[in-house]
């Protein structure tokens, strides 16, 4: 029988696979985002927070497996399918032929690369805080494709969709889920709260 994973079992899996500080940030992140909309939308605010804590649980032995090995990790560690699969899921179209289908994997789908895009915005501030920051200022960085390149942004907008949600209203939330874990992800800057 699957055993529900605690916060703590997922970052000790999480940093067993991944040594590199930028990728457990992402994943504290994604894990603070998630819960943030969790929280929005009256769902499991734990389920979806250690789904988003290690989602790129793979990422960094086995770039080339992405979602793959993490599916074969977590069935070996008996983590319940449900987490499974919005896992892999987030891979959608990428390297993984599993559609977003839940609440919660839609979440992930469209938050996982928008991190990204936020964090980059806010490390090029004057402050290098998340603190002072909105959607605005991603807004604005958004049509610039050279700002961070590696960030694909038809899958946000793909994500936006399919929550249904604006672009604009999806950058804030994913702002104000990442200022709660501002101090733990490197976003505090120079702000004094």
């Amino acid at each position: 029988m699957p055993q529900t994973p605690n916060r703590e079992e997922a970052l000790a899996l999480l940093k067993t696979y991944n040594q590199s500080d930028s990728l457990i940030r992402h994943g504290l992140a994604v894990e603070a985002v998630m819960r943030y909309f969790a929280r929005k939308r009256e769902a499991d605010v734990e389920k979806w927070g250690i789904v988003g804590l290690i989602h790129d649980l793979d990422y960094e032995q086995f770039p080339e497996q992405h979602c793959t090995k993490t599916e074969e990790i977590l069935k070996e560690n008996d983590w319940p399918e449900e987490y499974i699969r919005a896992i892999v899921s987030h891979g959608w179209g990428i390297c993984s032929d599993v559609e977003p289908r839940s609440e919660m994997e839609k979440v992930l789908y469209a938050i996982d690369e928008l991190t990204g895009l936020v964090t980059t915005s806010a490390l090029v501030r004057p402050s290098k805080s998340i603190l002072d920051m909105n959607a605005k200022s991603v807004k604005k960085k958004w049509k610039d494709k050279r700002f961070a390149a590696g960030v694909d942004r038809s899958i946000i907008e793909k994500g936006a969709a399919m929550l249904g949600m604006e672009l604009s209203d999806l950058i804030t939330d994913t702002i104000m889920g990442m200022r709660e874990v501002a101090e733990e992800i490197h976003l505090k800057g120079s702000v004094t709260e």
